[in-house]
């Protein structure tokens, strides 16, 4: 039986990760907290020559990534080799649009901030998604059960790091590290047992897990087989977005400076911190190992409104 390292896992990882860059801008990565097993990590929103923000143009490379982030990565493997054995792209464009219609057309929809959580963790911490939740949706206006994303790392030991994934866009900071952190603690600190808040992602991943390749896919699903020894080689991680208004963006007609804004971001950072230190107490998740990614906007709704008419959905 094959195993996973971590060159196993690199290798599913999609798009180039330095596209990320062109559209959010890094002020500081690993962060730590005293007594806490958190890295916090923070991305603003970049400025182009012109001086403005690129909220939109952050849209559209959301866009143009949603069947990587939506689809099954077996499938869009399955449609590259029809389209490459008749020479065509039709097999790709059926999946795209079918990606694009999965997604709700709800104005408060949180899928926004569930992909960019999908873009940092496989282009920045360079840990792939392994369990594909949209493609399973029975209706687009509804959002899937469970964690906002299932991704996988490894030690050097073999062990898998499972990380649970939770996203929230909200106005306030305050407001959306406390939400965000409690939706994430049933999934790390629960007890095994069935009625586990995580225990549907689990049976899911049990046969769902998927790294495309199917030898390495078959040895992925061992560690989520309850009747295999590797299923007490499961490590319980956290990864965390939250998006949120930030007052030092400059209003439409100003012309943005980049330094400045990062220059700004990193003062609020402190009080942010402090947010994300009092969320981890109050849960009981100080020893758990959590990457934790903070990403100032103009406007949270802005951002959902910018998201859902690049994917051509009309607000409800």
């Amino acid at each position: 039986m094959s195993t996973i390292n971590a060159t196993v896992l690199e290798a599913a990882i999609t798009g180039n990760p330095e596209a990320l860059d062109v559209h959010l801008t890094l002020v500081e990565r690993d962060v730590l907290l005293a007594g806490y097993s958190v890295k916090i990590h923070c991305h603003c929103l970049a400025v182009d020559g012109n001086g403005r923000i690129q909220l939109r143009r952050l849209a559209e490379f959301m866009r143009n990534a949603a069947a990587d982030y939506a689809l099954p990565r077996s499938k869009v493997a399955e449609a590259k080799a029809r389209d490459a054995k008749y020479n065509s792209t039709e097999a790709v464009a059926e999946l795209v649009e079918r990606a694009k219609r999965s997604f709700t057309d709800l104005a408060k929809t949180g899928e926004g901030g569930e992909m960019l959580l999908f873009l940092l963790a496989e282009r920045f911490l360079k840990l792939p998604q392994i369990l594909c939740k949209m493609d399973l949706k029975t209706d687009s206006r509804l959002h899937y059960h469970g964690a906002d994303g299932v991704y996988a790392g490894v030690t050097s030991e073999g062990v898998l790091k499972l990380y649970w994934g939770e996203s929230k866009i909200y106005e306030d900071a305050g407001d959306a590290i406390r939400a965000c952190l409690g939706s994430l603690a049933p999934y790390l600190i629960e007890p095994e047992h069935e009625g586990a808040e995580r225990e549907r992602d689990l049976l899911l991943l049990s046969d769902k897990a998927d790294l495309s390749d199917p030898m390495f896919t078959a040895a992925l699903r061992q560690y989520f087989d309850r009747s295999s020894p590797q299923s007490n080689r499961v490590r319980y991680c956290g990864l965390a977005l939250v998006g949120f208004k930030a007052s030092f963006y400059p209003g439409e007609d100003a012309q943005a400076v980049a330094d400045d804004i990062a220059e700004a971001a990193r003062r609020a950072l402190v009080g942010w911190s402090e947010n994300i230190g009092n969320g981890l107490a109050k849960n009981k998740l100080e020893q758990l190992e959590i990457e934790f990614f903070c990403v100032p906007l103009t406007s949270a709704q802005g951002f959902r409104d910018v998201f859902l008419e690049t994917m051509g959905l009309e607000k409800k």
